[in-house]
């Protein structure tokens, strides 16, 4: 790694429910990709993942919560297309407000592990 960013500590937040689903920055991005491209297909290939896996993905959180988080139609004359509902586009705006919280409020602790943290490790596990 040589960009300068991609050296700094970083906490990552992941939501584990008590049925063993999750709930991360995978799956976030997923929504992005989804609100950009209108296409679930599109967003998986945008995450380099099939999309098999873009739609379980989808399905999975869909299942997780009362309300949709993705409505998706099917292909016709226009093709199909997705887009996140009102819900969702509420959801991922509170999960990226979770995540600045979570990094502001441990600047000062990452700030000590940095300077703690032995620089010939960079990238060795």
């Amino acid at each position: 790694m040589t960009d300068t960013a991609a050296k700094t500590l970083v906490p990552i937040l992941r939501i584990s429910f008590p049925d063993e689903d999750r709930l991360g920055r995978g799956k976030m991005e997923l929504l992005e990709h989804i609100r950009t491209t209108g296409s679930i297909s599109a967003a998986g290939r945008a995450m380099d993942m099939s999309y098999r896996r873009a739609w379980l993905l989808v399905s999975e959180m869909n299942r997780m919560f009362c309300e949709q988080v993705v409505e998706s139609q099917r292909g016709g004359q226009k093709g199909g297309g997705a887009a996140l509902t009102p819900f969702g586009e509420q959801l991922l705006a509170r999960f990226r407000r979770m995540e600045s919280i979570l990094k502001a409020s441990l600047a000062e602790d990452l700030a000590w592990l940095e300077a703690k943290r032995n620089p010939r490790q960079d990238g060795q596990g």
